[in-house]
């Protein structure tokens, strides 16, 4: 495993996404990723999972000290009373004392983003948080937080991927010591039908799913947390750290040219 190293933090490039996992598959899932040596646990309290992903570390034969765990506020709870309250019920559905990177999901217009920053404040100097962070979030959103915020920023977590590299925010995030968060890493599967991609991994005995999470995981301050349920899919992801494109590929796979054709970025929470 590599570690993407952030405000002297080291969080491993590759986790588990949970976004549409539900019920026992989201419980097992969890529990096949973290006994195949996943470290990283993402979850949401949209997603509806966050009692399933804290039984699985729970019952997991994994210190719960070794498991980077992160979880997102809904933004209808980004007011400061609503938020404080939020994150204690993911808590306790979580089965933790506190959750490693807490993210807002997504920016709320209606609540200033320095009032959703001060009660993030309050929940690290409680120890229930270790880390705070945004999720959706641009450049300027992200520089005003970061503004508004009385403790560090730690993420964003965005949707990043050949087809939307995401270079203003990257280059922001790489200056700024900001660690990017790529969903979707695989371009919602549009990876694995890229003849560029395919070409690229052919010569490496790689699928184009591992190249393409390579692709992301070569980036300096990015980690990626792919979806998968499949155990032998799971495995996949986590076997990406031997071998290394070179600057000729990443240009192939990213070109501008490229860019047109490629997935037009989530409307929906992820």
């Amino acid at each position: 495993m590599e570690y993407a190293t952030v405000q002297g933090v080291d969080v491993p490039k590759v986790g588990l996404g949970t976004w549409r996992m539900e019920g026992r598959e989201c419980r097992e899932t969890v529990e096949t990723a973290l006994d195949l040596g996943y470290r990283h646990v993402d979850t949401a309290q949209v997603y509806g999972n966050e009692r399933q992903v804290g039984r699985a570390i729970a019952a997991a034969d994994v210190d719960r000290e070794d498991v980077f765990l992160t979880t997102k506020v809904n933004p209808r709870k980004a007011g400061y009373d609503d938020l404080l309250l939020s994150v204690g019920r993911s808590l306790e559905r979580l089965e933790t004392d506190y959750v490693d990177l807490l993210l807002l999901h997504w920016p709320n217009p209606l609540v200033d983003v320095g009032e959703t920053m001060d009660a993030m404040a309050a929940l690290v100097d409680r120890g229930a948080v270790r880390h705070v962070g945004v999720s959706n979030f641009g450049v300027r959103r992200l520089r005003k937080a970061r503004k508004a915020a009385s403790v560090p920023v730690f993420a964003d977590q965005v949707q990043f991927h050949p087809y939307s590299p995401q270079r203003d925010l990257l280059r922001y995030c790489q200056r700024e010591d900001v660690l990017l968060t790529a969903y979707s890493p695989l371009a919602q599967g549009s990876m694995l039908d890229d003849d560029v991609v395919a070409d690229v991994a052919a010569q490496y005995d790689k699928s184009p799913a591992q190249v393409a999470l390579r692709w992301a995981t070569q980036h300096r301050n990015v980690a990626a947390i792919p979806k998968s349920t499949s155990r032998d899919h799971l495995a996949a992801n986590l076997d990406i750290f031997d071998f290394k494109l070179t600057r000729e590929e990443v240009d192939r796979i990213t070109r501008p040219s490229r860019l047109k054709t490629g997935l037009t970025m989530v409307r929906g929470m992820l």
